[in-house]
């Protein structure tokens, strides 16, 4: 008679963390914290299911930061962008991906490197819709402002297997070369422009709280905002009657994405904002976007700071505050 003996292996003490989403500061609290005493230059954290992505990396005080999901987006296309441009294979026909509610520095990137950005609803099925839609475009990569990124066109959907890896060669050659992931997306925005964006997610429980909900969108539609903080409203998007209004030219379009009730505000500084409810919790959604240039590396806190204090402002114009 065999007898074989159990081996068991000693259980590990992992305090509970409140949100395993890295959407979420909680999540990467501990790994932070562990970090700081090794001096790690690099935290990755990923949901149960490895789709969304949460990086933090060391800001100009050394401190570890959390980037937003607009921040490791820009990271992560300017990489791949480079690494296709470098390679000498781009043949004009490639294509990056963004949604509707994510930084609009996406297309600007685009633009800088030659290659069309397509814009979608939130959710990867459409980026992936994109892939199946356009077969003799060459996919790159994108993503959402929320957390989550697709390398390429084998995974279709967010996948935070392949965005670690991205994200840490981007950190291993930023630091080979003296800089660091977070002095490079400071220099993308000294190319491309300071993009700064914030959420805010106002919570609206139960049969009344739906329909206030539904009620915002609908006040926002039929009395729309001409200007926010002083700066006036020129164009608004309905993507629920796919409908793009220009309010200097009284010109209306056809948006040729699929409808949604989302509504977009742009203003004349460049400031965006978008309404959206959200489809699985009881919220509303406000996504809050400024930009300005920015001259050199040096001036990246100040003029931070600058856009920070706009959004406060807007947000406070807009009684969300």
């Amino acid at each position: 008679m065999n007898i074989v003996e159990e081996q068991r292996i000693p259980d590990g003490d992992f305090p509970t963390v409140k949100s395993p989403n890295p959407k979420e500061p909680e999540a990467l609290k501990m790994a932070i914290a562990l970090a700081n005493k090794t001096d790690g230059d690099l935290v990755i954290g990923t949901d149960p299911d490895s789709d969304r992505l949460g990086v933090a990396v060391r800001n100009l005080n050394h401190e570890l930061v959390i980037l937003n999901g607009n921040q490791t987006m820009v990271l992560m296309t300017d990489f791949l962008l480079r690494q296709w441009k470098d390679s000498g294979e781009n043949n004009d026909n490639e294509f990056i991906a963004s949604t509707i509610v994510s930084t609009p520095m996406m297309p600007v990137l685009a633009k800088a490197y030659g290659v069309e950005c397509k814009i979608g609803l939130t959710g990867f099925k459409w980026i992936a819709k994109m892939i199946k839609d356009f077969p003799n475009q060459h996919f790159i990569g994108g993503g959402e402002e929320s957390f989550g990124y697709m390398v390429g066109d084998f995974v279709r959907d967010k996948d935070a297997n392949t965005a670690t890896l991205l994200a840490c060669e981007i950190a291993a050659q930023a630091k080979a070369k003296g800089s660091s992931m977070y002095k490079e997306l400071i220099a993308l925005y000294v190319a491309h422009g300071l993009y700064k964006e914030r959420l805010i997610s106002i919570t609206k429980k139960g049969i009344e709280g739906a329909q206030e909900i539904k009620q915002m969108m609908i006040d926002a539609r039929n009395t729309p905002l001409s200007v926010v903080n002083g700066s006036k409203v020129i164009r608004i998007d309905d993507y629920q009657l796919a409908t793009s209004y220009n309010t200097i030219t009284g010109e209306t379009k056809t948006i040729d994405i699929p409808k949604s009730n989302v509504l977009i505000y742009e203003t004349e500084d460049g400031t965006r904002i978008a309404l959206r409810p959200s489809g699985t919790e009881p919220k509303i959604k406000f996504y809050i976007s400024v930009n300005t240039s920015l001259n050199t590396a040096e001036d990246f806190q100040k003029t931070e700071q600058q856009l920070e204090t706009k959004i406060d402002a807007i947000l406070k114009d807009m009684e969300l505050k």
